[in-house]
Parts: structure tokens; C-alpha cells; sequence
């Protein structure tokens, strides 16, 4: 399950989130301006059929102090109704722009189109044009607009969804 890719300086591996990656994930969570999960959600979420689909950007970096953070992003992600919702993908600010997001988001894929769904499908906040562009390169199309789906701040959401091909 894991694999190695490049973040510049640091290499950084994509594993299985962990109980114990919970405290940075939150912290990158809330430096992004994703929808508050919070710990306890997390926690819930590793508990469940789908903590197979959750999973976390690591930097192996050979020199790392204790104490320093590990995680450069993460994903989360359900399988249910032969669909696969992505819920949240977040990269930490430093290590945006290094295709980080882009691994994480084809892991999750991958893994739908090995389990059979028919297609993928999440939301995002229709300002986030860094996103927007990162899930139309993977694929994704628009097919509809939520209005006021988010709050803090109250903003519109995309509808994107991905054909993967089981069923569909």
C-alpha cells in the first residue's frame, strides 16, 4: 500500500492514516478552510468500513527532528451505492503545487476502480479554483451547484463527479 513520491527535498509516502495522525490532520484541516470534522470525527471514521479509504502523505525525511511534523496531506474518502465520495483532501501549505494532491486523490481511484464502483464523486467550495483545476485535470466534471452549502463562510459548492467505470 505504500508508495514513494516526490516532494522536492523530501520524499513523502502515502500509508493508511493512523489514530496517531489525527492531531495533524485536524491542524491541516484547519489551516485549509475545509469544513470542521474535527478529532472526534476522524477517530470515528478509522473506526468504520472505509478506514481502508483514508490516508495520509507522509515525509520521510531522513533528517527529521522528534517532535516535527510528519504529514504533508491527507484523504478521506467512503465507498457506498457503488459510488465513492470523497469527502476531504487537504496538503499542507509548504508542500502544495509538488503533485501531492494529485497522488493522494488517484490512490483513492485507484482503489474505487479495484472495488468496482461505478464513479466518483465529491464537492467543493465553488472559490476554490486551485481545487476546481486539480479535479478537472484527474477527470472530474461539473454536473451541479449547491447554494449555500458551506458555512463560515456561506459559499456555493461544486458537484463534480468521475465516471470510474463499474456499473456504470
Amino acid at each position: 500500500m505504500e508508495r514513494a513520491v516526490t516532494a522536492t527535498d523530501n520524499s513523502v509516502s502515502i500509508t493508511r492514516m493512523t489514530e496517531h495522525d489525527l492531531l495533524e490532520v485536524v491542524e491541516i484541516e484547519e489551516n485549509s478552510g475545509l469544513s470542521r470534522w474535527g478529532w472526534a470525527a476522524y477517530y470515528a471514521e478509522l473506526q468504520g468500513n472505509n478506514s481502508h479509504l483514508m490516508l495520509v502523505a507522509r515525509i520521510t525525511n531522513p533528517v527529521q527532528r522528534p517532535g516535527t511534523r510528519s504529514l504533508a496531506g491527507y484523504i478521506v474518502a467512503r465507498m457506498g451505492a457503488d459510488e465513492l465520495h470523497i469527502n476531504n483532501v487537504a496538503i499542507r501549505e509548504k508542500y502544495r503545487r509538488r503533485g501531492i494532491g494529485r497522488d493522494l486523490l488517484q490512490r483513492i481511484l485507484e482503489e474505487g476502480k479495484r472495488s468496482g464502483v461505478a464513479c466518483a464523486f465529491l464537492e467543493l467550495r465553488a472559490a476554490n479554483t486551485a481545487a476546481l483545476a486539480l479535479y478537472d485535470r484527474c477527470g472530474f466534471r461539473i454536473t451541479s451547484r449547491r447554494k449555500n452549502y458551506y458555512s463560515e463562510p456561506v459559499e456555493d459548492a461544486l458537484v463534480m463527479i468521475l465516471k470510474l467505470g463499474g456499473n456504470a
